[in-house]
């Protein structure tokens, strides 16, 4: 599971450099915009399996718990 979201991490990122290359060419700023958004759509998941909940487990870890089960 941490390597689906390094990649998605990886994605993400690669996103925005393309969503900022795309738009200082002066390419469609719609696909531009349509990148961004999903950039931070990916970067919003991961904050969702990683950032722990208020009793103090990530969902992550929750998943690695019961695998090791």
């Amino acid at each position: 599971m941490g390597a689906v979201l390094s990649i998605v991490m990886l994605a993400g990122f690669a996103l925005l450099v393309g969503a900022f290359v795309l738009w200082r060419k002066g390419g469609s700023v719609k696909q531009a915009v349509l990148m961004v958004v999903l950039a931070l759509v990916c970067f919003a998941n991961i904050a969702i399996w990683t950032v722990p909940t208020s009793d103090g487990d990530a969902p992550l870890d929750r998943i690695e718990q019961d695998a090791a089960e």
